[in-house]
């Protein structure tokens, strides 16, 4: 077993303005919106659709987003410490043990990816004047962009990793051994980023590094591979008659993300939730939600090859 070939990640929470904290993971949040919103721009300039719409789009796809990643969190992964917590799934705050500011920290994709859908099917009535699978064929494309960075940020938070592994593909996770609390206990140096270096870099602390094992980085595994996905429908859009086929992007779209989503899970860390106490645990959580979105996508391909001509 190598560590020589495994990389220390001891990241930065982000960029320090000194009055102001920019988080590396609220930045690729802002960097995913940015490029989704300019990608859709062009998609409604080309089809000549009414620019003043994009900003009702927008808006409506942001608050999607966050809204029902964040209740897909609750519900699939963690309702058995939310039902006692109600007011901590809308706050950023955790009331127990003690007071602390958490931020968000449990956003689930199942969960965006149906909030995006039903939000879609409002915006297509009441705004756009579309048929629904006409403006999902669309939005699935900023949307496979923005995966890409939202799994970036994940990367920077050191969360959700894989499994350990000797492979070269390992990297040592610090944040993920010692909490900021852990590592300024054990080093005894009270700022939290200084005590991280120091287990790096300090051979008298090199007992507490020689504790980080290599694991699987599988947020980088899924954002290496939604940039193919995005590349693929990126150019079916501009480059072929793929938009005309009602529904056939949207459906590829779900089959690639969570055909992607399902395979790396295989080597992820248990995310909790219901997955252990299906048929043995022979899936996780994320496979088993993954599985009726690679079904339903499956369908909308179908449907749109027999039916090469339907509105769009």
């Amino acid at each position: 077993m190598s560590h020589s070939l495994n990389v220390i990640w001891n990241p930065s929470e982000g960029i320090d303005l000194g009055f102001f904290m920019i988080r590396y993971y609220s930045l690729m949040f802002v960097i995913a919106f940015g490029l989704g919103w300019f990608i859709m721009k062009k998609i409604f300039e080309r089809e000549n659709e009414s620019i003043e719409k994009l900003d009702s789009l927008f808006v409506w796809t942001v608050l999607a987003t966050l809204i029902g990643a964040r209740l897909g969190h609750v519900f699939f992964y963690d309702w058995e410490y939310f039902r006692n917590h109600l007011l901590e799934i809308f706050l950023p705050v955790r009331f127990e043990p003690k007071f602390e500011f958490t931020g968000f920290q449990g956003l689930a994709s199942h969960g965006a990816a149906i909030s995006i859908i039903i939000a879609m099917y409002y915006y297509s009535k009441k705004i756009l004047k579309r048929p629904l699978l006409w403006i999902l064929d669309r939005v699935v494309i900023p949307v496979a962009s923005g995966a890409i960075f939202v799994r970036l940020g994940n990367f920077f938070n050191s969360e959700i990793i894989g499994h350990e592994t000797n492979s070269a593909f390992g990297i040592r996770f610090l944040h993920d051994t010692f909490s900021k609390s852990e590592a300024v206990n054990a080093t005894q140096i009270a700022d939290p980023k200084a005590a991280y270096t120091a287990i790096v870099t300090d051979p008298k602390f090199a007992d507490l590094l020689a504790q980080v094992p290599a694991k699987h980085p599988t947020q980088l595994y899924e954002g290496i591979s939604y940039i193919f996905v995005f590349a693929i429908l990126f150019f079916l859009y501009w480059k072929t008659n793929a938009r005309l086929k009602s529904g056939l992007l949207f459906g590829l779209f779900l089959v690639l993300l969570f055909v992607v989503r399902f395979v790396v899970e295989s080597v992820k860390e248990s995310q909790g939730g219901f997955g252990n106490e299906l048929l043995g645990g022979i899936f996780s959580t994320g496979q088993w939600l993954s599985i009726p979105f690679i079904i339903i996508g499956l369908f909308f391909i179908i449907r749109a090859q027999r039916n090469p001509l339907a509105a769009s």
